[in-house]
């Protein structure tokens, strides 16, 4: 998933029973989760999905292969402590973070893909209390 989705979210966010992918009484919630199935648990959904989630990883690999064989070893060290360092600078567990330094970094500052348009974390429907949230990213609660 993209850095910029919900899934950045829901990781620093409290689980509350009410919104758990099971249900009131700890069984399959079928509307939140679809139907299970053995199958889908074993094999991905399509051929193209193992392609299509190791993307980045994969563009990333290809960049930085090509850079050192360009301008050498310090090139792709230099652009992997960069990338390192963007990636650690985050904002409140409630607050919604673009990461527009890595953006910038990846070179996707200047595109618009599908997860800009249908991936809008303003429009999630998770949101917590700030403080509860905070106290419970530093272990408080």
């Amino acid at each position: 998933m993209n850095s910029r989705g919900v899934g950045s979210q829901l990781k620093d966010s409290i689980p509350i029973a009410e919104f758990s992918a099971s249900g009131a009484f700890g069984g399959h919630d079928i509307l939140r989760r679809g139907f299970t199935s053995v199958k889908n648990e074993l094999l991905p959904s399509h051929p193209l999905e193992l392609s299509e989630k190791n993307f980045q990883l994969n563009q990333d690999k290809m960049n930085l292969s090509t850079l050192r064989n360009i301008q050498g070893l310090h090139a792709p060290l230099k652009l992997q402590m960069e990338f390192k360092a963007a990636k650690q600078i985050q904002r409140l567990p409630f607050l919604h973070s673009s990461n527009i330094a890595l953006d910038t970094l990846r070179g996707n500052d200047e595109c618009i893909g599908f997860e800009d348009i249908l991936n809008d974390p303003s429009q999630s429907e998770v949101m917590g209390e700030p403080h509860v949230m905070v106290e419970y990213k530093l272990g408080l609660l």
